[in-house]
């Protein structure tokens, strides 16, 4: 199998806290290093009483915690700027019917919370589990996901996905399309870093770029020409980021699952979805050169996996699939 990693300026250790986030692509990261031994840091842990089936629903143990997919750069950078008290968005919840819903985190509680109250409060410990996220890992893995987000037009809010796509209602004087390009992504990026190390000056960095494709496009471009400029704009920040920043990698899973040597064989059925041959592909790598223990048998380590936020049988939590459900 072709293998693109190359060296890398650090090695993970078995003991290093290892936090995650990104796109859709990066739980396949989190469930892979979880179920091989390693410490993964997970800061807003599900509560004792809850099944893992409830807890699965409710985004416990999708990412170190519990903020759903972050799939743009300015999403992250206002996420670290909200958890901070630097900065918070004007926008403080949504409303359906009786129930409230976090803008930022639309689909992490179904049906939303029962009221403002209860939203503030969960939004008061989220905030706090992030900053300690922040503050503690060894080692962030990002996964670069989309240019392309909805925004608000009275402050630059970004938000995971459109207003009125199964959560909010839209109003096209309140809310914009963005489609960020390289200078953007570039900026957001060195602005994360540089104020995430204030916090943590010796944090590392693994930076990917997911490799599944658009499900649609805002920018009136054909969703293949979406997919190609938002995925052409992602990794050549990656590899600026890499050539720049001390501590950080890029790891080349794009270049693992989209390599025409594999003939397609990495994609399922909708041409979306990755087999877990291609996460095995990529995870193997990822192993073998970035961390400083002998590659894992990724098969049998992830049949031992008996929970279900890291078990790969069950489906990953993905915002863009409930586009195709409408």
């Amino acid at each position: 199998m072709v293998n693109p990693a190359v060296s890398s300026p650090f090695k993970i250790s078995r003991t290093d806290k290892i936090a995650t986030g990104g796109s859709c692509f990066a739980q396949h990261i989190a469930r892979r290093l979880k179920a091989s031994g390693y410490t993964y840091l997970v800061t807003e842990d599900v509560p004792t009483d809850v099944p893992p089936d409830i807890a699965m629903r409710y985004n416990y143990g999708v990412f170190s915690a519990r903020y759903g997919n972050i799939y743009t750069a300015r999403q992250l950078l206002q996420l670290l700027r909200r958890v901070q008290g630097l900065w918070e968005a004007e926008e403080p919840y949504w409303r359906d019917r009786d129930r409230w819903i976090d803008p930022f985190r639309p689909f992490i509680q179904p049906r939303g919370f029962a009221s403002e109250r209860e939203l503030n409060e969960d939004r008061r410990q989220h905030y706090s589990a992030v900053l300690e996220m922040f503050r503690t890992a060894d080692v962030f893995v990002f996964t670069l996901g989309l240019t392309e987000a909805w925004r608000s037009r009275v402050d630059g809010a970004v938000f995971p996905g459109c207003p009125g796509c199964n959560a909010g209602s839209f109003d096209p004087e309140r809310y914009e399309f963005y489609n960020a390009d390289y200078r953007d992504v570039l900026s957001d990026m060195r602005a994360f870093i540089r104020e995430i190390r204030k916090l943590n000056p010796t944090l590392k960095f693994i930076i990917t770029v997911s490799p599944v494709p658009l499900t649609a496009t805002a920018s009136g471009e054909h969703v293949l020409s979406a997919t190609t400029y938002s995925k052409s704009v992602l990794r050549a920040v990656a590899g600026k980021l890499d050539q720049e920043i001390e501590n950080l990698v890029y790891f080349p899973s794009y270049e693992i699952i989209t390599s025409q040597s594999n003939r397609g064989r990495y994609f399922g059925a909708d041409l979306r979805t990755i087999e877990d041959l291609g996460v095995d592909h990529v995870m193997g790598a990822f192993f073998e050169h970035l961390c400083d223990t002998e590659s894992v048998n990724l098969l049998s380590h992830r049949a031992e996996s008996e929970d279900l936020a890291f078990n790969s049988s069950v489906a990953l939590v993905c915002d863009e699939e409930r586009l195709i459900a409408q």
